[in-house]
């Protein structure tokens, strides 16, 4: 007797690789529920918020979805919530990339520009590492993984308690965070092959 499929609600802010996104859990046995419907969010079991752009527009879009609050009370009520790239830094209080434009407020700290030499590009976009820190989000993922990354800013917790997951690029920054059931990283899964796979499995056993 198999298991019956565990349900992801994949949310629609008019900023994510969703489909991508949406294909990866589909290829780990989820089924994945597309929307931006507050109703939908609010009965949801397992949350992801992905994003590609800027942090402004972001929050812009949030708020005029009246998610917000919506996602602080999925992440308060510890079900799983997954947050990538732009979703990861939405999470934190303001950042660099929108001055005077408040976070989310949900893991205090903020979001860092690559302030580097000439000989590291920006956006830092490719394939790098990434230094785990003793997660079951990593099992059965080598460490020193490489992983697929796009952007320009990361993410400076206010406590490194959270960081699971740090990448070497000028300096060693947080790639990865977990409080409770909430994780978040700064890489594509959805776009890392099979390690980024894994990664997506092990969220679903959250």
């Amino acid at each position: 007797m198999t298991n019956p499929p565990l349900h992801i609600t994949l949310i629609d802010y008019h900023m994510g690789n969703l489909k991508s996104v949406a294909k990866a859990f589909e290829h780990e046995g989820a089924t994945v529920h597309i929307t931006n419907h507050l109703n939908d969010i609010q009965k949801a079991d397992r949350l992801v918020l992905p994003g590609v752009g800027a942090f402004g527009v972001c929050m812009q879009h949030l708020h005029d979805m009246n998610l917000v609050e919506a996602l602080q009370k999925h992440i308060e009520s510890q079900k799983p919530f997954l947050g990538i790239c732009l979703g990861l830094q939405a999470l934190f209080d303001q950042s660099e990339e929108a001055k005077g434009v408040n976070g989310t407020g949900i893991i205090p700290g903020s979001v860092k520009k690559f302030n580097l030499g000439p000989e590291y590009k920006v956006p830092h976009m490719g394939w790098n590492t990434v230094q785990q820190n003793n997660s079951l989000l990593f099992n059965g993922i080598p460490q020193n993984s490489d992983f697929y990354f796009v952007h320009s800013y990361y993410v400076k917790p206010h406590s490194n308690k959270v960081e699971i997951g740090t990448t070497p690029y000028g300096h060693d920054f947080c790639s990865v965070i977990q409080k409770d059931n909430l994780v978040a990283c700064q890489f594509h899964p959805e776009k890392s092959q099979a390690v980024g796979l894994r990664f997506l499995r092990n969220f679903l056993s959250l």
